[in-house]
């Protein structure tokens, strides 16, 4: 699939408008070109973007709890300790963003694309991913404990520290990724992954059963 990679390549491109001003809670945000901005300590809870392109945007400690968002494009979108608790995302790409210290717990992404993104310490608790897709992503720490996550793929991705604590995979697709999972080995039953990652993990899988490992 071939992601827009400027906002002149959406298929609402023509209808995208330059926005200017700050963010509100319970505002309605629709058709709107957010470039080259800066938004520090903003609140826009309860919000609604349709149709938005965010480009070159840093979104500092702004919190958007409860927010939905459908058909949003995102390029080089820097999110340092944004709180996106509860919000709802449909149809959304993020290419090249970065996001550190981001609270994403019981959150719902529903066909999401993350291209070329790194993500730090991003909270996804309790969360429910259906057809999202990380890749050649960095994900460190990143914390999937009690989410859900329904044909999630990780194509050419690194997972450092990742957590799948009381977690819930079905169809999970973990080929083509670095795996490094710190807790939840159990909740790995409906992941795929190759048998050369399989390996990978056994050691801290026997660990986390109890087995003691002895070639001689």
């Amino acid at each position: 699939m071939k992601l827009p990679r400027e906002p002149g390549d959406l298929p609402y491109a023509d209808a995208l408008i330059g926005y200017e001003g700050d963010l509100a809670p319970d505002g309605h945000y629709d058709g709107c070109l957010f470039t080259g901005v800066a938004f520090t300590g903003a609140r826009a809870d309860n919000g609604r973007f349709v149709e938005c392109a965010f480009s070159d945007v840093a979104l500092e400690d702004v919190s958007v709890r409860r927010s939905r968002l459908s058909d949003v494009w995102l390029r080089d979108v820097r999110l340092l300790s944004a709180d996106l608790t509860e919000t709802s995302w449909v149809d959304a790409t993020f290419l090249g963003c970065a996001a550190a210290g981001v609270q994403a717990f019981d959150s719902g992404l529903q066909r999401v694309v993350f291209h070329e993104c790194k993500l730090d310490s991003v909270n996804f608790r309790g969360a429910m991913l259906t057809d999202v897709t990380f890749e050649n992503c960095l994900l460190r720490d990143v914390d999937f404990a009690g989410a859900r996550l329904k044909r999630t793929r990780f194509p050419g991705s690194a997972l450092i520290r990742a957590d799948f604590s009381r977690a819930t995979l079905e169809k999970v697709d973990l080929r083509g990724a670095e795996l490094d999972i710190t807790a939840g080995f159990e909740s790995l039953r409906g992941a795929i992954m190759t048998t050369a990652q399989f390996l990978v993990l056994g050691p801290a899988l026997a660990r986390q059963l109890g087995v003691e490992l002895k070639d001689t």
